[in-house]
C-alpha cells in the first residue's frame, strides 16, 4: 500500500566526537616522569651514593611544567595528536638528567682541585624550560588558527633575515663564541636569534610556495627523462643558496648554513614534487662545499678532522676523539648512568650531548631515544599529510623537517659520519635558544595536528518538505 512519509521536523545536528586523545597523553607523560625520575634517582645514587635535595625539585619542577603544558594543549588544542608532547617530555627530562650528571661531575674535579664550585646548568636549563613552556602556551593561545600566520609571511621573512644575519653584523666581543658568531651576548645572558629565524624563514618560504607553486611547477627543458625548472624560475633556490653562503661567510657556521639550506629545498620539492629540484639543489650544495673549502680555513679544518681526528689529538681533533673513544667505552649496554666519564668530552652537555649519552646508556639507549625523535618526527609528518589547506602541509613538513635534519646533523657530526657543525640536539643539549625556539615549533605542530584531527563541522540537516509535498515511499504489510 502507499503512505505518506511521515513528517518528523528537521533533526538536530549531531555533537562533534569529543577528543579521544587526552588519556593517552596523560598516561604517556606519567610515564615520561617515572623514566626521568628513575633515571634522576641511578645518577644521584652512582654519582653521590645517596639521594639530595636535586632529586626532589628538578622531579617537582619537571612535573609542573608538563602538567601547565598538557593542559594547555587540552585547553587550545584538544584534538592535537597525543604522542608529539609526551615524545618533547621524555626528551627534555632525559637531557636534564644529563647536564645534571655531568654538573655533578663538574663539582667534583673543582673540589679535587681546590677551586670554588662552579655554577649548576641543570638550574639554568631548568630554567630555559620554564621560558619554553611559556612561550609553548602563548603559541598556542595567539595562534588559534594556523592559516592567519600565512597573512604575515613577508613580514616573517623579513624578520627572519634580519635575525639570522644580525650576529654576523655585529661586534666579535658580544657575538662571537668558539669561533662562530652566532649570539648577541648583553651582561650574562646571551640568545642564538638564527633558532628564532629559522621557524620565521619556514613561515615565509611555505606561504611563498603555496602561493607560486603553479609557477615553479611549470616544466622546462626535458634531460635524462626529468622535466628541469625554466631558468627564472631558479631564484628561489639562488637566493637560499646566496643566503646560506653569506651565512657561512658572516658568522663561520657551517650547521646553520647547511640547515637553511636543506629546509628551502625540501618545501620545494614537497611543494613541486618533482627531483629535478632536489638534484639542482644538491648541484647548488656541492658547488658551495667546494667554494667554502677553498676560501675559508675554519672549513677546512673542520673537514681535515673529520677525515683524521687523530692526526692534531691534542688540538683540533680532542673534541671528536674524546667523543669516538666515550662513544666506544658505552659499547651495546653502557656505563650505567653516572658510571662513566662522559665530563672528559668538553662540551659535553652541548655539542657532544651524543657522546655523553652513548657512554653512559650504550647503543641500546641511543636507539632508543632515536627512536623517541622518530616518533616525534612522523607525527608532524603525519599532521602534514593530514591537514587540509596546502599551507599547513608545508609549514608542518619544514617544521618537522627540520628535526630531523638537525638530529642527523648532529649525530653525523659526533659520531664523524659528517664534519662537525656546532648544532645542538633538539630537546636533549643544553641551550636556552635551541630548547625556547623548539618549544615554539612544537606548539605550531600542535595547533596543525589539532586542525588535521578535528572532526569538519556539521552543517544542520535541510527541513523536510511540508506534508502536502511530500513524496510516498512503499512499506510492507506487518505480518
Amino acid at each position: 500500500m502507499s503512505i505518506p512519509a511521515p513528517r518528523t521536523g528537521s533533526p538536530p545536528p549531531s555533537p562533534a566526537p569529543l577528543p579521544t586523545g587526552r588519556g593517552i597523553e596523560l598516561v604517556l607523560l606519567a610515564f615520561a616522569a617515572v623514566l626521568v625520575t628513575s633515571a634522576l634517582a641511578l645518577v644521584e645514587a652512582n654519582q653521590e651514593q645517596e639521594l639530595t635535595q636535586a632529586l626532589l625539585w628538578v622531579g617537582l619542577a619537571y612535573l609542573a611544567l608538563f602538567s601547565v603544558a598538557h593542559l594547555a594543549v587540552r585547553r587550545f588544542a584538544p584534538y592535537a595528536d597525543p604522542l608529539i608532547l609526551p615524545c618533547v617530555a621524555l626528551l627534555n627530562g632525559l637531557g636534564l638528567v644529563m647536564i645534571h650528571r655531568l654538573d655533578l661531575a663538574r663539582v667534583e674535579r673543582a673540589l679535587a682541585a681546590g677551586r670554588d664550585a662552579p655554577v649548576e646548568l641543570v638550574s639554568r636549563q631548568v630554567a630555559w624550560t620554564a621560558i619554553g613552556v611559556a612561550l609553548f602556551v602563548a603559541v598556542m593561545w595567539v595562534v588559534r588558527d594556523h592559516r592567519t600566520i600565512a597573512r604575515y609571511a613577508y613580514t616573517a621573512g623579513f624578520t627572519g633575515l634580519v635575525l639570522l644575519a644580525l650576529p654576523g653584523l655585529l661586534p666579535s666581543s658580544i657575538s662571537e663564541v668558539n669561533g662562530a658568531k652566532l649570539w648577541i651576548r648583553i651582561g650574562g645572558v646571551g640568545i642564538q636569534p638564527g633558532e628564532f629565524a629559522k621557524i620565521l624563514l619556514i613561515v615565509f618560504f611555505a606561504a611563498f610556495l603555496v602561493q607560486k607553486r603553479e609557477l615553479f611547477s611549470t616544466a622546462g627543458r626535458r634531460f635524462l627523462g626529468m622535466e628541469l625548472p625554466r631558468a627564472r624560475d631558479l631564484a628561489p633556490l639562488v637566493v637560499a643558496w646566496g643566503l646560506s653562503v653569506g651565512v657561512l661567510v658572516l658568522e663561520r657556521d657551517l650547521g646553520t648554513s647547511l640547515l637553511f639550506f636543506g629546509i628551502v629545498l625540501v618545501l620545494l620539492y614537497v611543494a613541486t614534487e618533482r627531483v629535478s629540484w632536489l638534484l639542482i639543489g644538491l648541484s647548488f650544495f656541492l658547488g658551495g662545499c667546494l667554494v667554502a673549502y677553498q676560501l675559508f680555513g675554519h672549513v677546512r679544518v673542520r673537514v681535515q678532522v673529520w677525515l683524521d681526528p687523530f692526526s692534531d689529538f691534542d688540538n683540533t681533533g680532542f673534541q671528536i676523539a674524546q667523543a669516538l673513544f666515550g662513544l666506544g667505552t658505552g659499547g651495546v649496554g653502557g656505563t650505567g648512568l653516572g658510571a662513566g666519564r662522559p665530563d672528559l668530552v668538553p662540551y659535553a652537555e652541548s655539542d657532544f650531548m651524543l657522546s655523553s649519552l652513548g657512554e653512559e646508556l650504550g647503543l641500546i639507549g641511543l636507539a632508543a631515544i632515536l627512536i623517541v625523535y622518530l616518533v616525534l618526527i612522523t607525527r608532524g609528518l603525519r599532521s602534514s599529510l593530514a591537514v587540509r589547506d596546502s599551507f599547513g602541509k608545508l609549514l608542518a613538513t619544514g617544521l618537522a623537517f627540520t628535526l630531523a635534519l638537525q638530529v642527523f646533523i648532529v649525530i653525523g657530526g659526533a659520531s664523524k659520519l659528517i664534519p662537525l657543525t656546532g648544532l645542538t640536539l633538539p630537546f636533549l643539549s643544553y641551550g636556552g635558544s635551541s630548547l625556547v625556539a623548539n618549544y615554539a615549533l612544537v606548539a605550531m605542530l600542535l595547533r596543525i595536528s589539532n586542525a588535521a584531527r578535528a572532526p569538519l563541522p556539521r552543517r544542520p540537516a535541510a527541513p523536510l518538505p511540508p506534508i502536502a509535498e511530500a513524496g510516498t515511499e512503499l512499506v510492507e504489510r506487518p505480518s
